[in-house]
């Protein structure tokens, strides 16, 4: 009922609205394709060129943000949509990653955007502080309480979580933006012998950023003493590799959240636990793996900055993710050695490896890449439906999770021990919020922090 009742006063709000204050100026036409030859004709100095989106990434936004839901719903009961127990990887693995690319991604094009507009540093400065601001606010308040010790209690809350991770990236890829975004970009665009990687050789300065950021994750994961486990130790604890190391559960990762939140303020319920018996809470968003976190925006911030340099030449733009996706690929081979449990580091989303990051990487390059191509160089497909959630990814994803367990997204099962059931729950649950992301589309409501 309480599901039902939001879903009301919700519809009722929205209809009351014709527009918002933000985003809707982007609606005032039907979305095109971004503008791949504007600068090929000559037009008044006057005439300002029309803002275009690039409707592949708010399609493949929403994509994600569909399967979230999906899962969130429960995932029909199938093993694969669950996450990986440690090493390894599920569809449930592949989405939040995702997310923190597409980040990057939007982060690139919207701070070239507020440059070319000359907004101040300082407004700057504001505008991402107040963003993630909200972010962890959010994600603290609405989806992480679960108290212990009565309906006020914080004694036990965890402190880490998705949109902690979310904000706390987005904070560091904004700032590094803010000081080293580059107005004028036609201007380095030829006559330079370091033309053709001038997507990288212009923005040194960030490159530098994260070759030390990686560093240091490389340092600490490995090098860092902790008590009673051997250094490097990646495993899951519990009776995994022998139950030699029972209280090591993520290492030096589980060490550093342990000692700066305490035990009581991180995730108590590990993918592990069931499978290695772990008896240590270990959290997938903490401190370490942020650092990981960052470098997948980063790799999403390098998309954003290949389509502003490319922008008229969309082959160049998919020549250059194909490269990249090739060269993440080979890396992450060489990094796990192509093999689940036996590599120099392997695929971990409970740790989010390296190996992890580069993976996830490719695949978010051959999946924008696709998604560019089909939307908005060829025009052959609008992204609908997952273009609708992609427009409103912040509302769709609280309010799927603050209302997961209510009717009509859940109900008690009558036959648990089958999929038909728990998939068509799943299946109702995912088709009601695409429908809601519908209804707000057509509204031309868009949440926008």
């Amino acid at each position: 009922m309480i599901a039902v009742a939001f879903l009301y006063f919700l519809g009722l709000y929205v209809s009351k609205l014709h527009c918002t204050r933000v985003h809707c100026h982007c609606l005032q036409h039907k979305p095109t394709s971004i503008e791949l030859n504007s600068a090929e004709s000559p037009r008044p100095v006057e005439e300002k060129p029309k803002r275009r989106r690039l409707l592949s990434l708010d399609t493949f936004r929403g994509f994600s943000l569909t399967i979230m839901v999906f899962l969130n719903c429960g995932g029909g009961g199938y093993w694969f949509f669950e996450h990986a127990a440690w090493n390894g990887l599920t569809v449930a693995d592949l989405v939040m990653p995702w997310f923190v690319f597409i980040i990057g991604t939007s982060v690139a094009l919207a701070f070239h955007a507020m440059m070319k507009r000359e907004v101040s540093r300082i407004q700057l400065l504001r505008k991402l502080t107040w963003r993630t601001v909200i972010l962890l606010l959010m994600g603290l308040c609405f989806l992480n309480y679960g108290p212990r010790d009565g309906p006020l209690s914080w004694s036990w809350a965890r402190i880490p979580g998705v949109l902690q991770r979310l904000g706390f990236t987005y904070f560091i890829l904004a700032l590094m933006e803010t000081f080293f975004c580059l107005k004028d970009l036609g201007r380095y665009q030829f006559g330079n012998w370091w033309a053709p990687l001038r997507d990288i050789v212009l923005y040194w300065p960030e490159w530098v950023i994260m070759v030390i950021l990686e560093t240091l994750w490389l340092c600490l994961t490995f090098l860092l003493p902790v008590p009673g486990c051997p250094r490097g130790y990646l495993g899951p604890g519990g009776i995994g590799d022998d139950g030699k190391y029972p209280n090591c559960t993520g290492g030096a990762a589980g060490y550093i959240d342990k000692l700066v939140l305490g035990e009581d303020h991180i995730y108590r319920y590990p993918t592990c636990k069931e499978l290695y018996k772990t008896t240590q809470p270990f959290d997938p968003e903490g401190i370490l793996g942020t650092i990981n976190s960052i470098l997948m925006a980063f790799f999403g911030l390098q998309a954003g900055k290949i389509i502003l340099m490319y922008r008229q030449q969309p082959l160049s733009i998919l020549k250059r993710f194909l490269i990249w996706a090739v060269l993440l690929g080979i890396i992450s081979a060489i990094l796990t050695k192509c093999t689940q449990n036996e590599g120099f580091i392997p695929i971990n989303k409970n740790l989010w490896s390296l190996s992890f990051v580069t993976t996830l990487s490719c695949f978010s390059f051959v999946l924008l890449g696709i998604m560019f191509y089909v939307i908005d160089v060829k025009n052959w497909w609008g992204g609908q439906p997952f273009i609708f959630p992609g427009m409103n990814s912040i509302l769709i994803y609280v309010a799927s999770s603050l209302l997961s367990t209510y009717f009509p997204f859940n109900w008690e099962m009558k036959f648990p021990n089958s999929h038909a059931e728990p998939l068509f729950q799943t299946l109702l649950g995912t088709s009601l919020w695409v429908l809601v992301a519908y209804l707000l589309y057509r509204k031309k409501f868009f949440l926008k922090i």
